[in-house]
């Protein structure tokens, strides 16, 4: 049974002289724990799909289910992960992640110590008493990530993240997300530009077409590429022969 069903999903943005279809008749399911990616043409609705789900939009038609219930009705939290992090600059890196508890009243010792905990399991637990100007782009990035974690969404929605680093510092979060999120069984939904990162991260990824944005096919990463790190993964001889094959598809679309 589906962790996360999308049944139907279209959605139209309104303005006073007619209207713009961005995604049309979306249906997917996704088992819980799995990671799914989005790739597709400028214009195919990535970033809308994401606002779906997170609960930010309301469709146009169809719905949302979470263990076969509606969006709606959820409680659970729903992570999301952009390409700025959008961290607090008078915060320290411990008031910056501990801010979704303290929002919803949570300001016991135990989340100060939830938040070392997973500060120190992506390798910041030498920076809590820090502010986000001493941090590299890609240190604000794992913060932006315990910050998410904190709240132990039932779904990870990331929405670009890595597109604003350095290709080292993109290679080596990759992996850390990747690996952190297997730890803690998390949902994830990618939307990205990058076929190669789409490919060392998922287990399925979609194409999208554009105007409106319409699913046009699916893949499934080859299980021996699933048990690989991101970076390892991008090594094996596979992965350029899928990269390859969804190169050729995206082209149909544009």
């Amino acid at each position: 049974m589906a962790f996360l069903d999308l049944n139907n999903l279209s959605h139209q943005y309104f303005t006073k002289s007619g209207f713009t279809k961005a995604i049309e008749d979306i249906s997917l399911s996704v088992e819980e724990g799995s990671f799914v990616s989005f790739l597709g043409p400028s214009g195919c609705g990535k970033t809308t799909l994401l606002s779906i789900v997170a609960g930010l939009l309301q469709p146009t038609e169809g719905q949302v289910l979470i263990d076969q219930k509606p969006l709606k009705e959820q409680k659970a939290s729903i992570g999301y992960m952009l390409q700025q992090d959008y961290l607090f600059p008078w915060k320290t890196i411990e008031q910056n992640v501990v801010l979704g508890p303290y929002i919803q009243g949570d300001r016991s010792e135990a989340v100060k110590q939830k938040a070392a905990s997973i500060l120190s399991e992506i390798g910041l637990g030498n920076v809590l008493q820090s502010y986000p100007s001493q941090l590299s782009g890609g240190m604000r990035q794992r913060v932006a990530l315990a910050r998410t974690l904190m709240t132990d969404p039932k779904i990870l929605l990331l929405d670009e993240p890595f597109s604003a680093l350095d290709y080292q510092t993109k290679l080596k979060l990759e992996d850390l997300v990747s690996n952190t999120l297997k730890s803690y069984n998390k949902t994830s939904l990618l939307v990205t530009h990058d076929i190669g990162e789409a490919i060392a991260m998922s287990d399925s990824i979609y194409l999208l077409s554009a105007n409106p944005g319409r699913l046009s096919k699916k893949f499934g990463v080859p299980s021996h590429l699933k048990t690989l790190s991101p970076f390892d993964a991008r090594q094996h001889n596979d992965f350029n022969a899928l990269f390859q094959d969804i190169w050729k598809e995206l082209n149909k679309l544009e």
